[in-house]
């Protein structure tokens, strides 16, 4: 017998469609579930600036003044996969 303590388990999904199909009750019993609508741009720099300003304070000034630069960079890269990766039907 196998006892398991202290286990975080987390998980993401889209809608259901386009290959994604439905959770069960059954398994969804054991999330909080969590939904949130479209962040305007603004709001996902704020994020990741707080983020990343927390955790690269301990790194050298020339590493950290690349921050707005990686974040500009990564919103770009999702926006432009957003359209490129479409779901398949």
């Amino acid at each position: 017998k196998s006892d398991i303590t202290d286990v975080i388990m987390v998980s993401a999904m889209g809608p259901p469609g386009g290959g994604r199909t439905f959770i069960t009750e059954r398994l969804k019993r054991h999330y909080s579930t969590l939904a949130y609508s479209e962040f305007q741009d603004e709001s996902i720099t704020q994020i990741f600036r707080t983020i990343c300003e927390f955790f690269y304070q301990s790194f050298d000034e020339g590493v950290r003044e690349l921050i707005p630069q990686a974040i500009t960079s990564t919103l770009r890269v999702f926006k432009q996969s957003l359209q490129d990766l479409l779901p398949t039907p």
